[in-house]
């Protein structure tokens, strides 16, 4: 009390002026129509998030803005309500019907999660804003007729959007608002044609808004194609205590990497949801089938796989309905500054390879989605733990996966498996191409982490009582044969365009029988082994057969004292928690003294 008494007007009319740059303002706050503010309760947001406090009043100024914010900061928010609020009160005295904004994504993922953010924002305000998604996979004549009625929001690719706009289903004449989403990613998903072309079309005086995790240069160019002198966002969030991702690498071989995936998931090392990132699609089906022959269930995610069926893993995941998505990234393509000099330094004989490998690409992803995308933009809620089975090729590429985890306000942890390189190759039936350059990879990962006080541990196993365990690795991977591995690709590829096309109409008119359309199914591997889905006592370690604890957190380590004893289980949103203590290797000890 003495405090408040003693202190001057000054200090008090700072007070306030501080908590404003932080999210601690309140929506009604923001100007928004009663009804988006109606809205905003009903989907229980409690409090503007920094981006949200910095960008939606500038939009709502009608300033261009390219704002730079943490994966999961509320960037689709920050800019869907400044051009609700804009329509709403456009339409009070201008009701006839026109596009009034066009938002532009990377992926139909996105555009299918962007589409369903302004349906429930717009929850009471229905009658008066229309919105369409152009990321469905129809034919033009149903694309033009969902564009006949001037929807006042549509959302698609560039690709799509710019079909439109050519054949004249879709008329920016009366356009207010542009929005690009994930705005690092558009070009590098190969849409700068289609996005040149858009510009072209724009009338004067649209208002630009730009979002993306990084700032990169693609985004440079982006600001000097859409935007006329924006306000410039560069927003860093710091962790609150107990919050954010923890970081590990564990450095094995290329057969080791399945040994250990399958110790941490039969013996549930780690609980809650999980996301393990692969190299190609093929790796998804083997290591679903790899899992199979353990019990492990698990669903797939790639570009191969009908946009429906895709849409539909991710809303089952955020539901509960699965704990393991098994994911490949192929195109995820943002390279580190330091790749192109790395490519460039090894001669003509590494120019020509370097020539090559486009070719090889295009004809890898040209049966493929290229509007398909995981790591980036996709909502995925309470993930415990990203795997990256696979290291990723670039160390922002790195950023984006792991960004998966750890949002609003969670804990959570990544895990990357490295092959050294003179690991590199050495067992033939599972290495992969991408691995060759794991540790450099690594060294920029751990360079950029420590850029924003991120670090990067090392965790080594013991591996002496996982190779308990090898034997039965061995037997999984002999069923897991190149030819089962096509077959089950072949058959899930089928299996999901009949569960995507037929029945989509059923569904439609029946929502509540979703739940029997699951994406976890058994494939077949080359022979079925009944006796890998039970662990017997005998495999696990000492202490787990003493204190019967059976299948579970399992110490693998001997505690010395009574502080290693205490084990926690790690859960998403716990803090201060070692999701891997059992794993840890005791400390080596110098026997030449």
């Amino acid at each position: 009390m003495k405090r408040k008494l003693n202190t001057n007007d000054e200090p008090v009319a700072e007070e306030p002026a501080t908590k404003s740059t932080e999210p601690k303002t309140s929506f009604s706050d923001l100007g928004l129509d009663p009804r988006l503010i109606q809205a905003i309760a009903q989907e229980k947001y409690r409090e503007p998030t920094l981006v949200q406090c910095k960008a939606i009043p500038l939009a709502l100024e009608g300033k261009d803005v390219l704002a730079k914010a943490k994966t999961g900061s509320g960037k689709t928010a920050a800019y869907i309500l400044p051009v609700l609020q804009a329509i709403l009160k456009r339409k009070q005295s201008n009701s006839s019907p026109f596009t009034s904004a066009l938002i532009l994504v990377p992926t139909r993922e996105l555009a299918d999660q962007v589409h369903k953010v302004i349906e429930s924002l717009t929850a009471f305000c229905a009658k008066d804003i229309q919105a369409i998604k152009l990321s469905d996979k129809v034919s033009d004549a149903v694309q033009r007729s969902l564009l006949s009625n001037s929807p006042d929001i549509v959302v698609s690719t560039p690709s799509r959007a710019w079909t439109n706009i050519n054949s004249s289903a879709l008329s920016l004449e009366k356009l207010s608002h542009i929005v690009l989403d994930e705005a690092d990613l558009v070009l590098s998903y190969g849409y700068e044609e289609d996005l040149n072309n858009v510009a072209k079309k724009l009338p004067k005086g649209v208002q630009t808004i730009l979002m993306s995790a990084t700032l990169t240069t693609e985004v440079d160019t982006l600001k000097g194609i859409f935007a006329r002198n924006p306000v410039v966002l560069n927003l860093e969030e710091k962790d609150a205590e107990g919050e954010g991702v923890s970081q590990y690498v564990v450095k094995c071989s290329e057969e080791e990497k399945f040994l250990l995936i399958y110790v941490i998931y039969k013996l549930k090392l780690i609980k809650g949801k999980s996301i393990i990132f692969v190299a190609d699609v093929d790796r998804c089906y083997r290591l679903k089938l790899y899992f199979e022959q353990f019990g492990l269930r698990s669903c797939i995610l790639n570009s191969e796989l009908p946009v429906n069926s895709r849409l539909h893993v991710v809303e089952e995941f955020n539901k509960g309905v699965y704990d393991i998505i098994i994911a490949s990234d192929e195109n995820e393509v943002i390279p580190d500054e330091e790749t192109p000099k790395e490519s460039a330094e090894g001669g003509e004989a590494d120019g020509e390879k370097a020539a090559e490998a486009p070719k090889k690409k295009k004809q890898k992803t040209s049966r493929r989605d290229k509007e398909y995308g995981v790591s980036r933009g996709i909502d995925f809620k309470n993930v415990a733990c990203v795997v990256n089975f696979d290291l990723p090729t670039s160390a922002k590429s790195y950023t984006h996966r792991i960004g998966r985890t750890g949002r609003a306000g969670q804990r959570g942890m990544a895990l990357s498996f490295v092959i050294p390189t003179d690991q590199y190759r050495k067992h033939p039936p599972t290495w992969v191409e991408s691995t060759e350059h794991d540790e450099k990879v690594l060294a920029r990962i751990i360079k950029q982490q420590a850029k924003v006080d991120k670090v990067v541990e090392p965790y080594n196993f013991d591996m002496e009582q996982v190779d308990a365990f090898r034997y039965r690795m061995n037997d999984a991977l002999r069923a897991v044969t190149k030819v089962a591995v096509r077959e089950a690709r072949t058959r899930e590829l089928r299996e999901e365009l009949l569960k995507s096309e037929k029945l989509k109409r059923h569904f439609e008119e029946n929502p509540s029988e979703m739940h029997h359309l699951r994406h976890d199914g058994e494939l077949r591997a080359a022979r079925t082994q009944a006796h890998l889905k039970h662990v017997p006592d005998y495999l696990l370690p000492e202490d787990a057969r003493k204190t019967g604890q059976g299948i579970g957190f399992v110490p693998f380590n001997k505690p010395t004292d009574k502080k290693d004893r205490r084990q926690k289980k790690f859960r998403a949103g716990k803090r201060k928690s070692n999701p891997l203590k059992s794993f840890k290797a005791r400390p080596k000890t110098n026997k030449k003294k």
